[in-house]
């Protein structure tokens, strides 16, 4: 009777994971469209396809076309990057407030690219990722570092408070030295708050590889980190080489952060939202928060994004949106105990 009993509630929640996962994907798909269609030049939906197969308007096609369609695109790649980063983080750690925002790994990625800027003159998006990427990294080992002085393994309260305080260290950095050089940071405002709108052409053909392949690194490491969930001790009675997977999960969160903060500079609130958000429907299985996250993350970035076009005549930034939709959520996820224990 027990085990009928078991056997029944896990096929319930194995349909509900597929039912959610589902209607992820079927929102995503409607807010792409959305995301085509609304905006300060608006585009009737009937005629969003005679605008891509027959134009006839030229500033429609150049709206949606150069537009519109790498600003979805993109922002598609960034969500997933960032809610599968914050995904990993909180699986590596152990911690649930853990989040590339939150640990300081976004800021010093940001902090790389404004000081290529200020000091070497890079003004290009190849020339960005190799500073972020070296900035995600240097900043999360620090992080680490000086959350395990006096304290080994860190526990989680530390490691946020540590990473806090470097992240405001890191910004306060950052906003200095565009203070100091207004000219040239002029047109990296809107990075600096976090943005998917005019960004330089060839962005996307830059970053995907990278993103991909800090993807492809989380979907193969997903696995052991369900061994390591339990204990570096029980995972290694399990097979699972913990050093190896530690290394595998830095590397693509290092890829994925450096990569959606080169792109569009750092936004917060997304990797730490997202798995709390999904953990209910999914269980602490790290394959299936992975696949969830890489659909949901998007949903909520594309989705603030659109919201930003219609708050404002001038439209929002989208890491100033996530923000004010953030720390609500984040406020009453905070307030289920269940959801964070997990």
């Amino acid at each position: 009777m027990t085990s009928a009993t078991s056997t029944c509630a896990t096929r319930r929640g194995t349909t509900s994971a597929i039912v959610f996962f589902v209607v992820g994907i079927i929102v995503l798909t409607g807010l792409c469209v959305a995301s085509l269609v609304i905006g300060s030049a608006s585009i009737p939906l009937g005629e969003l396809w005679q605008v891509v197969t027959d134009p006839t308007d030229p500033i429609a096609e150049a709206t949606l076309l150069g537009l519109r369609v790498p600003r979805t695109i993109l922002g598609v790649l960034v969500g997933a990057a960032l809610g599968v980063s914050g995904a990993l983080m909180q699986a590596l750690t152990r911690n649930p407030l853990a989040d590339p925002g939150i640990l300081g790994v976004n800021a010093g990625a940001g902090f790389a690219v404004v000081l290529g800027v200020a000091f070497l003159g890079i003004t290009r998006i190849d020339q960005y990722l190799p500073l972020a990427f070296l900035g995600a990294l240097l900043a999360a080992v620090l992080v680490y570092v000086l959350a395990a002085l006096g304290e080994r393994p860190p526990s989680p309260l530390r490691m946020t408070l540590v990473g806090v305080a470097t992240s405001a260290v890191l910004i306060g950095f950052s906003q200095t030295l565009a203070l100091i050089d207004v000219e040239t940071f002029d047109r990296m405002r809107f990075w600096g708050a976090g943005t998917l709108a005019d960004r330089p052409g060839g962005t996307i053909e830059t970053v995907a590889p990278w993103i991909i392949a800090g993807l492809a690194l989380a979907v193969v490491s997903s696995r052991a980190l369900n061994a390591v969930a339990l204990g570096d001790d029980v995972a290694r009675s399990f097979g699972a080489r913990v050093g190896a997977v530690r290394i595998t999960v830095a590397l693509s969160i290092t890829l994925l952060c450096g990569a959606a903060t080169a792109a569009v500079g750092p936004i917060g609130f997304i990797g730490l939202m997202v798995p709390h958000l999904i953990r209910p429907f999914t269980g602490p299985d790290q394959r299936r928060i992975i696949a969830f996250s890489a659909i949901v993350a998007p949903v909520l970035l594309l989705g603030s994004d659109i919201l930003g076009r219609v708050m404002v005549d001038s439209e929002l930034q989208v890491g100033i949106v996530t923000a004010l939709v953030g720390a609500p959520i984040l406020a009453l996820l905070a307030r289920n105990t269940r959801a964070v224990n997990l």
